[in-house]
């Protein structure tokens, strides 16, 4: 798993580079300095108990949570939301922590559930409401993409766990009915643009439509084997939105073409299929739990943004694991990646005493 991570990272600093004008400041060094410093943090977290996380689970929560109201009390404005603490040598984004956090509380949550409730409202109403309040406030930030994801990583863990079928599938149908009624009451104009731009961009390609336009572009342009490394005309002459963070994979292919972005499917596909053999191997619910809801809350990342910057989902926010520039996305990703090694420790430990 390491190798195509260091990979990814490394590439990513070479993508940001370019986005940089041709410098390594301020986005590629800054990508390698938090990726170093989140590498430390995962490390630490691997030499934690299975007794000590499942300890932690609802604490951790708890601190998020409270963070998250702080952000609606005191929180900094950014981009027209209000979604980031200011801890004076950060900005932090709570609700990212809230997808690994969800993950964590629910695996403890399922963990200690006996077998005979996981078909009762009691494998409902509880879950229900420790996803229900940190979306709600991620809502109000307004941050649709974050709160998508949380709910989206607490459905995946309430699956796996075992919850009936036909509970989900009541849910969609209910969910599909109540779609209308969320687009037209429950989203702010600008997202609803977002959406009717998504299925129709090129209504608007100098407004609304512009992201997704100029994105495509790029993709477009870079061919198979792109334009040559900091030759990105796209990015480098400004025509493209934000190509260090929510865009950099249109960044990346401009530049490295389809091969490039082969080399970057197949990174994050290494990564995620070790994940799932961690998640497979683990011997207590909990610890399949907490590891496959990890590998989901990275995929959700992964499969957003991609889809996103080539115009099949609308531009929501959410950046490219390990290769855009963001200090919370980073930290919350290479929580995922430690909270999975720390998984692996445990299988490794088990298998030694099982020889033993």
């Amino acid at each position: 798993m390491l190798i195509p991570l260091f990979l990814l990272v490394a590439f990513g600093a070479a993508v940001l580079f370019s986005a940089g004008g041709g410098s390594f400041q301020p986005f590629a060094s800054s990508h390698l300095i938090r990726f170093g410093a989140c590498l430390v943090i995962a490390s630490v977290l691997t030499l934690f108990t299975r007794d000590i996380a499942r300890f932690l689970a609802y604490p951790i929560y708890g601190l998020i949570l409270v963070m998250l109201v702080g952000v609606e009390a005191v929180g900094a404005m950014g981009g027209g939301s209000q979604r980031w603490l200011d801890l004076g040598f950060m900005r932090l984004q709570p609700s990212e922590l809230m997808k690994p956090a969800i993950v964590l509380v629910l695996a403890k949550f399922y963990g200690t559930l006996p077998d005979g409730m996981i078909e009762s409202w009691r494998a409902v109403i509880p879950a229900g409401v420790l996803i229900g309040m940190p979306v709600a406030l991620v809502l109000l930030q307004p941050d649709l993409g974050t709160s998508l994801a949380i709910a989206f990583c607490g459905v995946v863990v309430m699956f796996l766990a075992g919850l009936p079928m036909r509970w989900f599938v009541g849910a969609g149908v209910a969910g599909a009915a109540a779609v209308p009624l969320l687009y037209f009451f429950g989203l702010k104009e600008y997202q609803q643009r977002r959406v009717t731009t998504f299925l129709d961009p090129e209504s608007d390609p100098l407004g609304s439509g512009y992201h997704i336009t100029q994105s495509k572009i790029a993709i477009g342009s870079g061919g198979f084997s792109g334009k040559g490394f900091n030759e990105g005309s796209q990015s480098h002459l400004n025509y493209l939105p934000e190509p260090h963070t929510d865009f950099v994979f249109a960044t990346m292919a401009e530049e490295w073409g389809f091969l490039g972005g082969i080399f970057v499917l197949i990174a994050f596909g290494l990564i995620l299929s070790w994940g799932l053999r961690v998640a497979k191997r683990a011997e207590d619910r909990f610890s399949k739990l907490l590891a496959a809801g990890m590998v989901a809350t990275m995929f959700f990342y992964i499969a957003i943004n991609l889809l996103m910057v080539m115009g099949f989902a609308p531009v929501v926010g959410i950046p490219l694991p390990f290769m855009s520039h963001g200090g919370s996305s980073m930290l919350t990703n290479m929580l995922c990646i430690g909270a999975l090694m720390m998984v692996n420790r445990w299988n490794r430990e088990r298998t030694r005493v099982g020889i033993g």
